[in-house]
């Protein structure tokens, strides 16, 4: 037991002391010192997506009565017999402001969506969370992210909830994704 005991203290020294330990009282001079590179690839990033939501309009109001709005368009929706389509999101999101900026700004779509809808933009922020709305209709927000679109028919039911990244191409999305979808929840004749 004693020559096992001895043979074990051996190795554990010798391996200690074949380690390169350097004293104590040796200092890390400046030159060797961690440097920190930045990606400046992911800052490149967040400062063109910072200038591109400054530049975008801004369509969703914290200020709001959401329910009061919601109800006019549900008047409106049926004399003009059209369903409702409800963008949720809000102005500090910047998917929110593509989608609503590509839908302003494709005149097929821009007509598509004049045609066929009530278009409202329900804020999510900080501000104003709009929770009871959005409890109405099932918080999709907090399982899809923003934006969301909800869909109402002419007499304010819900039809159809939307995740938005389905209708993605890129960093914008599909003109052909984004039409059909339209279509799809457009009023039926």
């Amino acid at each position: 037991m004693k020559k096992l005991s001895l043979i074990g203290f051996l190795g554990l020294s010798f391996f200690a002391f074949s380690q390169n330990i350097k004293p104590a009282d040796d200092k890390i001079s400046p030159d060797k010192s961690l440097l920190v590179q930045t990606d400046h690839s992911e800052l490149d990033a967040k400062k063109k997506a910072a200038e591109e939501k400054a530049k975008l309009p801004k369509p969703y109001d914290p200020k709001a009565d959401a329910e009061k709005d919601i109800q006019n368009l549900i008047v409106k929706a049926k004399k003009e017999k059209k369903n409702i389509m409800i963008q949720a999101g809000g102005n500090w999101c910047i998917w929110c402001l593509r989608f609503n900026q590509f839908v302003q700004t494709t005149p097929e779509l821009k007509k598509l969506v004049d045609a066929n809808y009530e278009y409202y933009h329900l804020n999510y922020s900080p501000e104003n969370k709009n929770e009871k709305i959005f409890a109405k209709y099932g918080n999709p927000g907090d399982k899809f992210g923003y934006p969301v679109f909800i869909i109402l028919d002419k007499n304010g039911k819900m039809i159809h909830v939307q995740q938005s990244d389905v209708l993605e191409e890129g960093k914008g999305y599909s003109l052909e994704k984004t039409k059909e979808f339209f279509k799809q929840w457009a009023p039926k004749s």
